[in-house]
């Protein structure tokens, strides 16, 4: 597509901008919510995990830790209802938890807008439709996040991941990105539940940390 390549610089010269800004102006914040997880659960404050980039390529996200590493008498975790914490579940609710992942958009692995990076285990399990939604660079937003969040079944929001390659631009970048803002002073569509993807073939995995 004609100008799909300056588009595509120009794109990742606002996630610049728009992080390194964020970086710079959340950092009082960064300190405090780091503070209060080191003092409520612990170390470490934040969460690490590895998750699949652009074309599926693995890269770490961050997110500050929002539950405990509490375990059953089968030494497996628990659930995680059980687990987040009342400080994890306001800083899920308000989106805070993701803040450290402006970090990862600064380094290129993420974007503002793009589709949420899920599990690398999923990675064998996804259709090659499904497949497409690591086209283009994970997103700490996305058309799936405006559009339900994770009150969605997977299904539902890759087939809204693979629609957001499909019609992808700057104009749209710019409607998700507002969209956002009202959809996290709502606190709407963030259950503290477990999300679990059921694949074709009746291959289930659950996200320990939420995603």
């Amino acid at each position: 597509m004609p100008g799909e390549g300056i588009r595509r610089r120009i794109k990742r010269l606002i996630d610049i901008s728009v992080a390194g800004s964020g970086l710079v102006l959340a950092a009082p914040a960064i300190g405090v919510i780091a503070g209060i997880v080191r003092l409520a659960m612990g170390t470490p404050v934040l969460f690490r995990q590895q998750r699949p980039g652009l074309h599926g390529e693995p890269f770490t996200v961050y997110k500050f830790r929002t539950m405990t590493d509490e375990r059953g008498p089968d030494g497996e975790l628990l659930p995680q209802a059980a687990r987040l914490t009342t400080l994890g579940q306001a800083l899920r609710r308000s989106s805070l938890d993701e803040l450290p992942q402006l970090w990862s958009i600064l380094k290129g692995d993420m974007s503002l807008v793009g589709p949420r990076p899920l599990l690398v285990e999923y990675l064998p399990t996804y259709t090659p439709e499904q497949m497409r939604r690591h086209d283009v660079v994970p997103g700490l937003t996305g058309w799936a996040q405006v559009n339900g969040r994770q009150m969605l079944e997977f299904e539902e929001r890759f087939k809204l991941d693979v629609w957001y390659v499909d019609h992808w631009s700057l104009r749209l970048d710019l409607r998700i990105m507002l969209m956002t803002v009202r959809k996290v002073l709502s606190g709407d569509g963030v259950p503290p539940s477990d999300h679990v993807f059921t694949a074709p073939a009746d291959e289930r995995t659950t996200d320990k940390e939420g995603s």
